[in-house]
């Protein structure tokens, strides 16, 4: 994993960090007359429970916010359809990335009924003709593993600070998934910003420099405020999305 990093973690993070703005809608609710940025915050906080109680990954998790984003930047949405599309996105990450993908009726069992195997079938064919079948998106998660490992490689990095602001900053870039002010910035940006408020939270000797992800120190700035922000008002939730031996680490949670 290490000799992979050194020959081409540098290409493949420049790589991925191009595409970025060809997969991310900036409003996606802009053309949406039945959606509500609730609802999407609703559904999402739903879907993050739902990849939890599977134990998917976070890049899974990622992949499907992303293809409900982008769908929803294409398409309206009629109100009672938009948990199906929620269900319908996770599928199509989960094929993605997933050994073993969610079956179709373990989802629709989810949404008590409300939905048939066709219909599920029907939405997965739309959402995937409406993006072209071009999924592969740069994500919240493969940025935070680029940068910890840019951290690890460093001389005289701490092993352990190093987890521990993975641990924090994944969460905390869970809890952004949902909220729709996030929306706005690039995910590599989220997960530089995330990474810099776990250290700051976490008051560590050795914390990333945050140049590494070539953003201005008032664009990260900004975008740590507001996460703060976000952490400061979700402290149960970020609580929860913490591992045992992290969460200890915050007396104020």
């Amino acid at each position: 994993e290490l000799q992979a990093f050194h020959d081409y973690g540098e290409s493949w993070y420049q790589t991925r960090k191009e595409l970025e703005s060809r997969f991310q809608p900036r409003e996606p609710l802009a053309h949406q007359p039945q959606v509500t940025a609730e609802a999407r915050c609703r559904l999402v906080s739903w879907l993050i429970s739902v990849h939890r109680q599977f134990g998917h990954s976070f890049e899974a998790l990622c992949l499907a916010v992303n293809t409900l984003d982008r769908f929803l930047a294409t398409t309206p949405v009629a109100a009672d359809c938009f948990q199906l599309l929620g269900v319908t996105s996770l599928l199509i990450a989960c094929k993605q990335v997933e050994v073993h993908p969610p079956r179709m009726k373990q989802l629709l069992a989810l949404c008590s009924g409300a939905f048939t195997l066709q219909q599920l079938r029907n939405l997965e064919r739309i959402v995937l003709y409406r993006l072209g079948f071009d999924l592969a998106a740069p994500t919240v998660s493969f940025f935070l593993e680029h940068f910890s490992q840019v951290r690890r490689e460093r001389q005289g990095s701490d092993s352990g600070e190093t987890a521990d602001a993975l641990s924090l900053a994944e969460a905390v870039a869970e809890l952004s998934l949902a909220d729709y002010t996030f929306t706005k910035y690039t995910p590599s940006l989220l997960a530089a910003g995330s990474l810099g408020l776990a250290d700051r939270l976490l008051q560590h000797r050795s914390p990333l420099d945050l140049q590494v992800s070539g953003y201005p120190e008032g664009l990260l700035r900004d975008c740590i405020d507001q996460l703060q922000v976000l952490v400061s008002l979700n402290e149960s939730s970020l609580q929860r999305l913490l591992p045992l031996e992290v969460a200890q680490k915050f007396p104020w949670l």
